[in-house]
């Protein structure tokens, strides 16, 4: 894919997943719209599972999917590896996207206020859409992808979000509506500021050379 359409194609996918993220967040603000009858659905079906293993899986998602780990240790680690592997520009792409996420993230929870579900099992900020930790776990597995453009890289970025997307639900910390918005905003800023780096990317190598015919 040359340059050119590769960024046309980042901004309009991006433009698209943030924008429906945000429609989804207008949408539960209509009259008798939020809780919806599927996050009433899914909130029952999860609280009638027996604790164990599940529990446990959620309770460790819940530490490295937010706080320190997920908004500042990950992202540094990462920073240091693609800095050590002489990729400046990826590295602040992963920083500007991790900080871009984080920053729409808040501003939403503010401006929407909605209310979290009840019997919440873990600590938690002020609203609840979008889900923090579902934002945090696609941006951040996106521009890895985007970085290191490689199948297994965007199968581990699918399941590590789904993963979040149950444990945050699991937990009773967000409705399944504040998770499904999380990965689509999420996504959607990590491709959006992927396009004010493209050309620093592809000068660093991202998309692979055709190897030369003997």
């Amino acid at each position: 894919m040359d340059a050119r359409r590769e960024r046309r194609t980042w901004l309009w996918w991006g433009i698209g997943l943030l924008a429906a993220g945000l429609a989804l967040g207008a949408a539960l603000l209509l009259p008798g719209a939020d809780p919806t009858a599927f996050d009433l659905w899914w909130d029952g079906v999860l609280s009638a599972t027996p604790d164990g293993p599940a529990l446990q899986l959620s309770l460790f998602m819940d530490a490295v999917g937010g706080g320190r780990i997920a908004t500042l240790w990950l992202p540094l680690f990462l920073v240091a590896v693609l800095l050590a592997a002489r990729r400046p520009w990826a590295a602040g792409y992963v920083v500007v996207a991790s900080l871009a996420s984080a920053g729409v993230v808040q501003i939403l929870k503010h401006v929407l206020g909605r209310a979290r579900p009840e019997d919440i099992l873990v600590t938690v900020d002020v609203g609840s859409f979008p889900s923090g930790h579902v934002a945090n776990a696609a941006t951040l597995t996106l521009a890895l992808w985007i970085v290191l453009p490689r199948a297994w890289v965007a199968a581990l970025a699918a399941c590590w979000i789904a993963l979040m997307a149950f444990a945050r639900t699991y937990l009773s910390a967000h409705w399944l509506t504040d998770t499904a918005g999380g990965a689509l905003i999420g996504a959607g800023v990590a491709l959006l500021v992927a396009v004010a780096f493209a050309r620093g990317l592809r000068a660093e190598g991202r998309v692979r050379r055709p190897r030369r015919r003997p």
